[in-house]
């Protein structure tokens, strides 16, 4: 029984090695001799593929629906909580891409740091991240081409096509499935030519939301932060007035919302295979990416709140409602048709990463390995490509868009959770090889991880994230509950000091102390921050989000336990090296520690 749970365990836990070349590229130990990605995408490309990916329904779509219903003109603090969470998020993500600059973002630094089964999960939700946010983007670009149609379209599709299923869309998209079709055609023919198109169409959608800032700016009046009680209580479910009307509650649900609007830089870490000088192009674009993005939102959030009362806002195409509002229809056509480029850069930035992360996957053996093919001409992940697409098409033609946004950002957010519980582990690995206390001029207390210290940072990190699930479990109850009972803030207040001692010994544990381009600040600090807040925001959804969330896992378990625990490469590799026990320890982070070391 006992060697039965051991090799369930190792399984469960085992972990890819890299080794570096002579060129500086990663090189698995099971790598084939295939077509290869080409690397050419430099610092510009992967900016701009950050910025067109990022910056889509967040600016025309988001930015009203959040300002009514959750969070009023506060909408803008919304966007700032959300861009604080998702830069500490981006903060990990660019240690990783520094370190290990391949295709499969972070669904590969798992599998690096963590084991092959938090892998697969995170894979698992990458996938449903990117099939959701091609959809909403291209739903997105169909309803604003409605608009400009007066809405002809939609009511053309609902006769000729209607869907009479509950959380569905009421009509058959054929113009969302024709663009997402179109886009896979695009981005199976090469990612060069993909990335000319992103960089263009992202300029004019810089272009359009400056003109939004600057041109709403004129229209801006400061009665519509300080609305008067008396004024909204003449309107149904529109708060209380005030720059507040749903409270702070409402500004961090709005958060948890505005989310789904920063889901998109960790496209920049999933091409990391196919970028120039990945080490340091992937961190640096990554940040340049999260500026601008935060700019432009609470630029157009602000804008769009002093320009019309938040319970005017049109859900769907706010922006246009804005402009038309206060007479200038003329200024409403630039921004459906400047949506139009913007949307479109959106979804192809959605969906450049997603077959990569199923050629990831499929290479390791954990999806079909027919999905890792490589075309020979147009050296593109073909087959995942034209599988992925047709799937995200088929979603955008049937789905609604507000039923996607919620679905997409709880997969986000546990990627973007293991994503910094891998740094933490990562940042405490011991590496037998090397000596404990440095002799290169470090501090004294500056000690290399033993296996000893390994061993509780690791049990320290997991008693961690078990309480910061259960803070946050308590939080938001007492938060929709409203009923501040002694006994639940005594708890709430001993977990939060608790997990703030587990914090603060974790700071006098020596660390690795490793040469990459870029490493996370502050760590531990940083990575438990984006924890706690990350899973905050996981536990502000709402509870069918959670249940067609739990409906997707269940899926993705059946097909790790019937297919990819017993097909993975590491798999076949521990199989054909059964007969072997070495008396060298292979920690699997030895490689890529030690490479980082004499590379830097």
């Amino acid at each position: 029984m006992l060697n039965k749970v051991s090799l369930i365990s190792h399984r469960l836990s085992r972990r890819k090695t890299y080794t570096e070349n002579e060129e500086g590229d990663l090189l698995e130990s099971h790598s084939g001799t295939g077509p290869k990605l080409l690397r050419i995408l430099n610092l510009f490309d992967l900016t701009f593929l950050g910025i067109g990916s990022t910056l889509g329904v967040g600016i025309y779509v988001l930015a009203g629906s959040v300002a009514k219903d959750l969070a009023g003109p506060a909408a803008c603090l919304s966007f700032l909580v959300a861009a604080f969470a998702s830069g500490l998020a981006a903060l990990c993500y660019a240690e990783f891409g520094a370190r290990v600059p391949k295709a499969g973002s972070a669904y590969v630094y798992s599998y690096v740091t963590v084991g092959e089964f938090i892998a697969f999960i995170i894979g698992w939700n990458l996938i449903l991240e990117y099939l959701i946010g091609s959809a909403s983007v291209a739903r997105a670009l169909s309803l604003n081409v409605d608009a400009m149609s007066n809405h002809s379209m939609s009511r053309m599709f609902t006769l000729s096509t209607p869907i009479h299923i509950p959380y569905m869309s009421a009509y058959a998209d054929w113009l969302s499935l024709s663009v997402t079709l179109l886009m896979t055609i695009v981005l199976a023919i090469g990612v060069k030519s993909t990335s000319l198109f992103t960089n263009i169409f992202t300029i004019l959608n810089l272009s359009v939301v400056m003109f939004v800032i600057t041109a709403g700016a004129a229209y801006a009046k400061s009665e519509n932060w300080t609305l008067s009680v008396n004024e909204t209580l003449e309107r149904e479910s529109v708060g209380m007035g005030g720059f507040f009307p749903y409270g702070i509650s409402g500004v961090m649900a709005g958060a948890a919302k505005c989310f789904f609007g920063f889901v998109g830089f960790d496209s920049i870490a999933a091409a990391g295979e196919e970028a120039k000088n990945p080490k340091r192009n992937i961190p640096l674009s990554i940040v340049l990416t999260l500026v601008v993005v935060l700019v432009a939102y609470v630029g157009v959030s602000v804008v769009l709140t002093l320009m019309i009362p938040y319970y005017a806002q049109d859900k769907d195409t706010p922006l246009v409602n804005a402009f038309q509002q206060v007479g200038h229809s003329w200024a409403a056509w630039i921004v459906t048709v400047g949506s139009a480029f913007g949307l479109t850069a959106s979804l192809l930035g959605a969906m450049i990463p997603m077959p990569r992360i199923v050629y990831a996957m499929a290479k390791d053996g954990l999806l079909l390995r027919c999905l890792a093919a490589v075309h020979p001409r147009f050296k593109t992940p073909f087959t995942a490509t034209i599988l992925t697409g047709s799937i995200a098409a088929i979603f955008a033609m049937v789905t609604d868009l507000d039923s996607l946004v919620e679905m997409m950002s709880i997969g986000t957010l546990l990627a973007y959770t293991l994503v910094a519980v891998s740094i933490l582990i990562l940042r405490y690995e011991w590496n037998p090889l090397k000596r404990n206390v440095r002799l290169d001029g470090s501090l004294p207390w500056q000690r290399e991880p033993t296996e000893a210290s390994s061993k509780k940072s690791k049990l320290i990190i997991f008693i961690l994230c078990l309480l910061t699930v259960i803070f946050c479990t308590l939080l938001a109850s007492i938060q929709k509950s409203q009923v501040y009972h002694a006994g639940l803030i005594i708890l709430l207040l001993s977990t939060a000091i608790s997990m703030l001692g587990l914090v603060l010994y974790l700071c006098f544990l020596p660390r690795a102390i490793g040469r990459v381009y870029f490493m996370v600040p502050l760590v531990p600090l940083i990575p438990a921050i984006s924890i706690w807040i990350n899973m905050y925001l996981m536990f502000q959804l709402s509870l069918a989000t959670w249940l067609r969330f739990v409906v997707w896992m269940a899926i993705g378990l059946l097909i790790y336990g019937g297919y990819g625990a017993s097909h993975s490469t590491l798999e076949r590799e521990s199989v054909s090296l059964a007969a072997f026990s070495p008396e060298e320890d292979n920690s699997p982070l030895v490689n890529l520690l030690v490479m980082n070391e004499e590379t830097y």
